[in-house]
């Protein structure tokens, strides 16, 4: 069954709620919010295309548990890697993670629609606010429909607390993902994305510390 997520075709799923949505958050645009590496696991990107370099994110199992063991599983697959930033709003989000229909090296026409293998998992809604540098995960009108892909905030958007699952944050290379080509039209989709070249899990030192 084709899926529209609210992320991947916001034109069709919000129409004309977009454009306000857009242009309150970009008169809300802060300052960079350095957050602190937490004992989670940490989300490893290699970006590859017109932005360079890498991504770090903070991912928050004691937030979002299932949503953070179904990223680190689908990185560990590899299902992630090659994976394009189909849909990017100037002064909104970057979104990427569409390991069916997503992958560089096919046909990204559908890049936004798909998921993964497994199901779709239960809302992990939280007080978690999204502001600049928050991962959260796309979905459909269904609260309990994410799967496979996310999207890194560029600003604050309170208009999504507590409507999306934030499953973690940006630590580091935050310049990177200010760099990813942007999408042009209200919903963003990009002609020629960046791509997720590589994407790993690396267990944080501050748990490996606890555990020794």
């Amino acid at each position: 069954m084709r899926k529209e997520f609210l992320f991947a075709g916001l034109g069709m799923v919000l129409g004309a709620g977009v454009l306000g949505l857009i242009a309150v958050n970009e008169s809300q645009a802060e300052e960079t919010v350095v957050f602190e590496d937490t004992p989670g696991p940490n989300l490893v990107i290699d970006v590859a295309g017109a932005a360079t370099g890498q991504v770090v994110i903070d991912l928050l199992p004691n937030v979002a548990p299932q949503h953070v063991e179904r990223m680190a599983t689908l990185a560990e697959e590899g299902a992630y890697d090659g994976v394009v930033f189909h849909r990017v709003i100037d002064g909104f989000m970057a979104q990427t993670g569409d390991v069916e229909f997503g992958q560089a090296e096919g046909n990204t026409r559908r890049a936004g629609t798909g998921g993964s293998s497994y199901a779709d998992l239960p809302a992990e809604f939280s007080n978690v606010p999204f502001q600049r540098g928050v991962v959260g995960m796309a979905r459909s009108q269904n609260p309990n429909s994410a799967n496979s892909q996310f999207f890194i905030m560029f600003d604050a958007a309170p208009h999504l607390n507590g409507q999306y699952t934030v499953v973690g944050r940006v630590i580091e290379g935050m310049d990177v993902v200010d760099s990813i080509q942007k999408g042009g039209g209200a919903n963003g989709a990009v002609s020629n994305p960046d791509v997720m070249a590589t994407v790993t899990v690396l267990e944080d030192d501050v748990e490996n510390a606890a555990t020794e």
